[in-house]
């Protein structure tokens, strides 16, 4: 509970500095990031960035054995489709080249990297989905 109100109070001073659009995302993925904990896993990075500014991951985070790089997708509503529906062949490569450049810096033998999906539609209350291995 106290997590939830903290996560709202950073979303309603984020609303007043930033542009919408980027608070919700980063509501989206607080969220997301919370619910992934009580999912298990422990993340070890948001906002990762390959050097190079060619991709980025939402959130790295390792389920067991597994190194998950998840992409956060968020929405008010699901008035035009799914969040999921906004990941194209681009944002996947993009995914992917992330994935690969954090594996050989952790030691983690590709075998062991899975892609997952969380979305986040910003109702009251979130509904909050996971998509393990897209």
């Amino acid at each position: 509970m106290l997590h939830r109100s903290l996560d709202w109070l950073r979303h309603r001073r984020r609303s007043q500095i930033w542009n919408p659009a980027l608070a919700a995302g980063r509501r989206g993925e607080d969220l997301a990031h919370r619910y992934l904990q009580r999912q298990g896993y422990i993340v070890v990075a948001r906002n990762y960035r390959l050097g190079s500014g060619d991709g980025e991951a939402d959130i790295v985070a390792w389920e067991g054995e597994t190194l998950a790089i998840v992409e956060v997708k968020s929405r008010a509503t699901d008035d035009y489709g799914p969040p999921e529906r906004a990941i194209g062949p681009e944002k996947l490569a993009h995914m992917r080249r992330v994935a690969r450049e954090f594996a050989a810096r952790s030691g983690t033998p590709w075998e062991q990297v899975r892609f997952d999906v969380v979305t986040v539609l910003l109702a009251s209350p979130p509904r909050i989905s996971l998509y393990r291995g897209v």
